[in-house]
């Protein structure tokens, strides 16, 4: 780092503060009761500024650029713009010690002996806050929330923009090391905000924010005055009472003095991103500095070490571009690198590191060894075991303990010196004179040996790979290339400053100079790029250049002297040069070159390296061939032609050594096929149609496929057109070619016909196979698409089809739940288990599925579907029995509906009553085994809960028992529990309320019935509601032996004349309802009812005695009081009599469920069909 003064001036006072304006153009000076301003370009002045009536301490720029303030010791401050005009002043109690803008805000900051003054553009008023000591110095952080305050007594206070204290820093030295200058660090790369203190403790310290001091405090041997950072924080400027500026590191390492003053130096900056550094002194002198900061760095090979931030070292590879930093905390002056080892020289040392391993990338440096002296050198080197120092003509030779083990004296001024290689402790050193000798030194050699003597001065050396060629670039700029042993001079190019040879090929150099890089191979004319910077080494294809701080790796391809030596047929120097970086078409050239001079060897090489196997393989026949004795060089370079797209010469080559055959066969191949009818010459058909097919082949191969198609047509391939037509869905072209095929062409047409259907057009496929008379495929695809009208069609002429249509149809109408046609579909396929059986899948399904209503559905289906097979005389008990089964086990799945609704869902959608009868049923109807999915534990726990809230205590308390012997689920094991408990503190009898009647004995049977669903004392069977599950008051009577159902129909219908009815009953006939209903209130009907007799029986019998009439009793009855279930034979109707012809009744016709009149309506408008059947309420059939 060296200082070169730029201007310099002197005024009468004492310079006590400056400031730069933001863009650097200005500089403002605090010199006795003046502002002075300089043009920093030149020094000149170029206005005082007057208003302050006493000495001006300080002075702070606005980081917008739009104001400056200045303090005085006459108490005021003064604003001040950028055209040098006083806008604002305001004053404090005491002299103005520092002032400082906030770089944010712009907020100003002033502060004097006793108080903190803060003042905004936009504010009015100074608000001012009291100070306990001499305020010396005050900065902002860079965000500009706080404000840090340097005090006399050694505290630092840090403030908010409000002026409030939030961290107090107090010093060890207190007030015998008063604070005099701080400053915050601008770098926008810390992590956190770094402050500096100076004290006249002579100390240099560091803090962060929260006031935890950053390592430890630095002696400075002398008075701090003023401290300030550049403008990317990397360094620090110091002055004070020893008379000069000083550089420092952002850590606080002294770097250097920056010009000598003769009196103390009270403040220096340095200008806004520059570096320009000012000083100004008691005596006045003001001094403008340029720093230069020179490079120092080392190369070797592949390895760049170079000097970052004056005290760091960092080691580059080169090629992966890998980086390591080593921190010396100390002013780096020398470094050099050699192999594995690095030396660094410091003020007062030199450390030699090496590196951990021997791995070529290994990046991990550590210290091998410490030489603890002052050296002054002009040169580093370092080698395996030694230190060599250059001082003027002077080469010293120490080793790593800094004992000095040789010394050279040289005739004059060394001015290049670099290590060339050599055994550990042997190495050859390459030295160049300012008098223009070049040496060869051998550490352990006393003796310099002298290569060659030149008439100008060096400037850049070095040696070729085998040590036998020396190029020089001397102070004329001049590039000199001398064979070492004859030290003839080679050859010599102009505008170099740099030089180095290929570290891998003999005959390259490159140098550079002129904003150029020129590459010279043998004696080749030069070749030439752009290229910034300076060359300082040649590896393989890698150009190391040094670009002003910077160290590159350029890759340069080497193609220019590849082609030199291709131009005169050197392949093997040309392969040589391409080994070091050409691109892929260079070595495609360089191979195709060597083919064609059939230098095979060479050729092989290069298409290895571009791995084209094609021509590799050429190459290996070629050489085969010639191992077997061929010699033919004109069939060689035929096939070389033809490979390399020269095929008229190939074939002529081939003709004209007797293979036409292989040009046949070329043209073929490159589907050329005009050009091989022509060399055929003869218009054989056999090997026309042969062309043909090949040149379909070829078309259908580059994708062309409709062209592809024409010719396979053309060539009688019929098969292939229509397997590409169908692949690419062109089924116009498939129509064309199956009209065309004749009838007996089978499988083309079959094939069309596949594709046909693949490509969904089935009316083409069904005239395909109209016209080959494959009914059986016809009929196939009409069920695969679901055609069934033509299908049934097909089916009436040709009865033989008949299962091939209807077993499909029959599934197919399963699957889309269209079960009645289904079931007739297998009915006229004769498949009537098929029915059964899918039906039954279907319902155990919705079982497993917990669908329980879809379940009851299902088994009535099946019901109605088993009764239908019992018409058949073989089946007919089988089938009865189960339908009697699936109708049992749709009512109880009908009911359980309800019971796992309630409890599964959070709402009910049941009145408890509903709940209360149906879990009942259920219980009254599960004596034997228990249906898949029912569960009795569902049931029990509903009618526990509905019994406990209607009153029937003792039932609830009997069902909460049961529960207590059957596995209960987890989430219902607590309220179980809880409602055992609780019910037993109820009375231990049920409500007379829910005690259901028998209408045929009057008796009131018990709410748990053993003997199920029938009365204890007439054993008549109890008819339910199918949605209230109430017993509806009807009793079932039987016709007298004799009467068929169509008399007893006729009588019923008759209408007998009635006694003591005043009123009559409207009957309500449609087609999916029968419907009884009162007008108006009638007399109850008289004891001389012939109906009402029928009904006693023997009190106390076990037996069920059933109601049978006779014609009298059919005669007597009103069409209204009956409802006849309608069943289809072979089951016989069944007859019930409404003992309470006030309530009506109304029977589903198609299931024969009994409903209040009321709930079937609803149910009817909620659903629009039967909720037991499904039936809609539209449907007219029964």
């Amino acid at each position: 780092m060296r200082a070169v003064l730029t201007w310099r001036d002197k005024v009468e006072q004492c310079v006590y503060d400056l400031a730069f304006k933001p863009d650097g153009t200005q500089l403002i000076l605090a010199a006795g009761n003046r502002l002075l301003v300089y043009d920093t370009s030149d020094g000149t002045l170029l206005q005082p500024l007057k208003g302050h009536k006493d000495t001006v301490y300080c002075v702070a720029y606005a980081k917008d650029g739009k104001r400056f303030a200045s303090g005085s010791a006459d108490k005021s401050v003064i604003i001040w713009t950028s055209k040098l005009e006083g806008i604002l002043k305001y004053t404090h109690n005491d002299s103005i010690q520092c002032v400082s803008y906030n770089p944010i805000t712009h907020q100003l900051a002033s502060c004097s002996s006793s108080d903190i003054g803060l003042w905004s553009p936009e504010q009015k008023s100074v608000s001012k806050h009291k100070s306990s000591s001499k305020i010396t110095c005050c900065s902002w952080t860079n965000d500009g929330q706080y404000l840090a305050l340097g005090m006399f007594n050694g505290v630092v206070s840090i403030r908010n923009k409000s002026g409030e204290e939030k961290v107090k820093i107090e010093r060890p030295g207190g007030s015998l090391a008063p604070i005099w200058s701080i400053c915050w660090n601008p770098s926008r790369e810390e992590r956190n905000d770094i402050l500096a203190v100076a004290d006249w403790g002579q100390k240099l310290s560091f803090y962060q924010l929260s006031g935890k001091q950053i390592g430890k405090d630095h002696s400075l041997n002398f008075d701090p005055c003023c401290i300030s950072y550049f403008t990317k924080g990397e360094y620090i400027l110091l002055g004070g009472s020893d008379k000069q500026a000083s550089l420092f590191t952002k850590d606080g390492v002294r770097l250097g003095a920056i010009g000598e003053q003769t009196s103390w130096v009270w403040t220096c900056k340095v200008k806004p991103d520059s570096n320009y550094v000012v000083v100004g002194c008691q005596d006045g002198t003001i001094s403008f500095y340029q720093l230069i900061f020179s490079t120092v760095h080392g190369l070797y090979k592949d390895r760049y070490a170079y000097r970052d931030s004056m005290t760091d070292v960092i080691v580059q590879h080169l090629i992966t571009e890998q980086k390591v930093r080593i921190k010396c905390k100390e002013l780096v002056k020398k470094i050099a690198i050699y192999k594995n080892r690095l030396a660094i020289q410091l003020p007062e040392k030199i450390l030699v590191y090496e590196l951990y391993s021997e791995d070529p990338l290994d990046m991990r440096y550590r210290v091998k060894e410490k030489i603890a002296r002052k050296f002054e050198c002009n040169l580093l080197v370092v080698c395996a075991n030694h230190i060599i120092l250059c001082q003027e003509r002077r080469l010293q030779c120490l080793s790593f303990r800094g004992v000095k083990e040789r010394e050279w004296q040289m005739e004059s001024l060394i001015r290049y010196i670099k290590v060339i290689g050599g055994p550990p402790g042997r190495e050859g050193l390459l030295v160049g004179l300012k008098n223009g000798q070049i040496l060869k030194i051998f550490v352990d050699n006393l003796f310099a040996i002298i290569l060659l003597k030149q008439a100008t001065a060096v400037r850049c050396l070095d040696m070729s790979a085998s040590r036998n060629k020396l190029a020089v670039v001397d102070e004329n700029d001049m590039c000199l290339v001398y064979d070492i042993h004859t030290k003839e001079l080679l050859f010599q190019e102009p505008n170099a400053n740099s030089v180095a040879w290929n570290t891998q090929c003999e005959d390259m150099l490159c140098f550079s100079g002129g904003g150029y890089l020129n590459i010279k191979a043998s004696t080749f004319p030069v070749h030439q790029q752009k290229l910034q910077g300076f060359v300082v080494g040649y590896n393989g294809s890698k150009i190391f250049c040094l670009h002003i701080f910077s160290m590159s790796a350029v890759e340069v391809p080497q193609s220019a002297p590849m082609y030199q030596y291709l131009d005169r047929k050197m392949f093997r120097e040309a392969y040589q040069i391409a080994c070091l970086g050409v691109t892929d078409t260079d070595w495609r050239e360089l191979a195709m070159e060597a083919l064609e001079g059939l230098e095979l060897e060479t050729a092989k090489k290069a298409f290895t390296r571009v791995q084209d196997l094609r021509y590799l393989e050429l190459i290996s026949s070629i050489e085969e061939r010639k191992k077997r004795g061929e010699t033919n060089n004109d069939l060689f370079l035929a096939d070389v032609f033809s490979y390399q797209g020269k095929f008229h010469e190939a074939a002529k080559l081939y003709k004209r050594s007797g293979h036409e055959n292989l040009a046949l066969d070329m043209y073929t191949d490159l589907r050329m096929f005009e050009y091989a009818k022509d060399f055929l010459g003869s218009e054989d058909p056999k090997e026309t149609k042969m062309l043909i097919t090949k040149q379909a082949d070829w078309a259908r191969n580059i994708n062309e496929p409709k062209a592809a198609v024409e010719m396979y047509m053309s060539a009688g391939e019929h098969r292939k057109a229509i397997e590409i037509s169908g692949d690419h869905g062109w089924v116009d072209m498939l129509i064309e070619i199956a009209r065309k095929l004749d009838k007996a062409e089978r499988e083309p047409l079959l094939l069309c016909a596949h594709f046909f259907k693949k490509l969904d057009n089935p009316g083409y496929a069904a005239e395909t196979y109209l016209k080959i008379g494959d009914l059986k495929s016809l009929v196939q695809l009409h069920v695969e698409t679901q055609r069934w009208d033509e299908a049934f069609a097909l089916g009436e002429k040709h009865p033989e089809f008949k299962d091939d249509i209807y077993v499909p149809y029959a599934q197919w109408l399963a699957e889309n739940d269209r079960f009645e046609e289904a079931q007739k579909a297998f009915h006229k396929a004769g498949r009537q288990g098929e029915a059964v059986r899918v039906l039954e899948q279907l319902t155990h399904n919705a079982v497993v599925e917990s669908r329980f209503n879809d379940a009851a559905y299902y088994y009535w289906m099946l019901s109605m579907q088993c009764l239908d097979i019992a018409q058949d005389p073989a089946q007919k008990e089988v089938m009865l029995g189960k339908f009697h089964h699936f109708q049992h086990l749709a009512e109880l799945y009908h009911g359980y509906h309800a019971i796992q609704r309630y409890v599964e869902e959070p709402f009910s959608f049941h009145l408890p009553e509903t709940l209360f009868n149906i879990s009942r049923f259920l219980l009254h109807s599960l004596t034997k085994d228990t249906p898949l999915g029912i569960s009795k534990v569902n049931t029990l726990f509903t009618l526990a809960k509905q019994s406990k809230a209607l009153g029937a205590y003792k039932l609830a308390r009997h069902a909460y028992d049961k529960l207590q012997g059957l596995q209960i689920p987890a989430r219902f094991q607590k309220s179980i529990e809880l409602g055992s408990l609780a019910i037993r503190s109820k009375p231990f009898h049920d409500s007379e309320e829910l005690v259901p009647l028998c209408y045929r004995c009057s008796t009131n049977n018990p709410l748990l019935n053993n003997l199920g669903n029938v009365c204890i004392n007439c054993r008549q069977p109890f008819v339910f509601s199918a949605s209230s599950y109430e017993v509806l008051h009807l009793v079932e009577f039987y016709l007298e032996e004799g009467i068929t159902d169509e008399e007893a129909v006729s009588l019923i219908d008759l209408e007998a004349p009635r006694l003591k009815r005043e009123n009559k009953w409207q009957e309500i006939a449609s087609n999916n309802a029968q419907t009884l209903r009162l007008d108006e209130s009638m007399d109850s009907v008289g004891d001389n009812d012939p109906f009402t007799a029928k009904l006693s029986f023997e009190q106390g019998g076990s037996e069920f005695v059933p109601v049978v009439v006779n014609r009298s009793v059919l005669r007597s009855m009103s069409r209204r009081d009956v409802l006849i279930k309608r069943w289809p034979p072979p089951l016989q109707w069944q007859y019930f009599r409404s003992l309470l012809p006030d309530a009506s009744i109304t029977m589903c016709p198609s299931c024969f469920q009994m409903f209040h009149s009321e709930d079937y309506e609803l149910l009817l408008l909620q659903h629009a069909c039967c909720p037991y059947c499904r039936r809609r309420a539209d449907d007219p059939s029964p």
